[in-house]
């Protein structure tokens, strides 16, 4: 059922993104693969990103739509798709596709890399695609007030036509968001399986994520909120630039804290892992079929929490 705590979340959501309206989940995962197939079905096509998150590739699959994957953060291959699609239509009925959607992420989680929004809202304006936006790794933690890569480019949120998230990261709890104008979250109510078939998200959640999200506005009469996303921006750069000294390579954008490590070889990534934590230091390390199988790392999430003598000890 719908409580008062879930209302209040899902205006404050709203509030944060700058946008007409929100809807809130239990499960960040369910998030996008259950509402993609509500948007888009057969006789739409889907342009993802060949690093998406299994959440979005789950969520394009079970909408029978047409897939069409194009090269990570890779401006010109997806303007190669979007004309195609434009030219020649539906295979053999050649007609006009019902929808094109474009399917991103704000910070790739085995990358680090930030999407390069601009240029992708662009094509979509150029080529009347919608896009869908993943800011499960962005929402808190990039963005002069933290409120992801939309502000991190200095772009507005009605630029992108879905805007989906996660609480799991910067809030500390569960679950995850849709949020844009008001017509589609409606539309989401009545046609979301997670909306309609799953259960709500619980209060105790709700009231956690409401707290995180009014310390990160201010709401609290503080500024601690805006002090830890300035501090979760220094923490990132240095210990990124410390790495880079050491000679590790890293991957992703100097802005992201989720910081991947190449280990390459497989078998080293138990052994790093180990060795981690016996020095007290709980890292990820991620294999194939995650990554490709000569590129296994150590991923790294930097928090406003580390301190600098936290971040040298690795």
């Amino acid at each position: 059922g719908t409580l008062d705590k879930h209302v209040e979340l899902e205006k404050l959501v709203a509030r944060f993104l700058g946008v007409e309206d929100a809807m809130v989940f239990g499960m960040g995962f369910a998030t996008n693969s259950m509402n993609i197939p509500a948007l888009v079905g057969k006789g739409c096509l889907i342009l993802s990103d060949e690093l998406n998150h299994t959440s979005l590739v789950l969520g394009a699959r079970l909408s029978g739509a047409t897939i069409r994957i194009f090269k990570h953060n890779n401006i010109q291959s997806l303007e190669k798709l979007l004309r195609d699609a434009i030219i020649y239509g539906q295979p053999r009925s050649h007609r006009a596709w019902r929808k094109i959607i474009i399917l991103v992420e704000g910070i790739y989680s085995m990358e680090g890399s930030i999407v390069r929004l601009p240029e992708i809202v662009s094509l979509k304006k150029k080529y009347k695609a919608y896009l869908y936006l993943d800011e499960a790794h962005s929402i808190g933690a990039v963005g002069a007030t933290g409120r992801g890569v939309v502000e991190y480019f200095g772009m507005s949120p009605d630029d992108v036509d879905v805007l989906m998230g996660t609480f799991t990261k910067s809030f500390g709890a569960a679950g995850g968001y849709i949020a844009g104008k008001k017509d589609l979250v409606d539309f989401l109510r009545t046609h979301s399986h997670s909306a309609v078939y799953a259960t709500s998200m619980c209060p105790p959640v709700a009231e956690q994520i409401i707290r995180a999200m009014k310390c990160l506005m201010g709401l609290d009469g503080t500024t601690q909120g805006l002090q830890r996303v300035h501090q979760l921006g220094k923490n990132t750069r240095y210990f990124r630039r410390r790495l880079h000294e050491m000679g590790f390579i890293i991957y992703g954008n100097d802005d992201s804290p989720v910081v991947p490590l190449l280990l390459y070889m497989p078998g080293k990534i138990g052994a790093f892992a180990r060795r981690m934590l016996e020095k007290n230091i709980g890292v990820v390390v991620v294999g194939f079929p995650a990554t490709p199988i000569t590129e296994s790392r150590a991923r790294f999430c930097v928090s406003a929490a580390h301190t600098r003598e936290m971040l040298d000890t690795v």
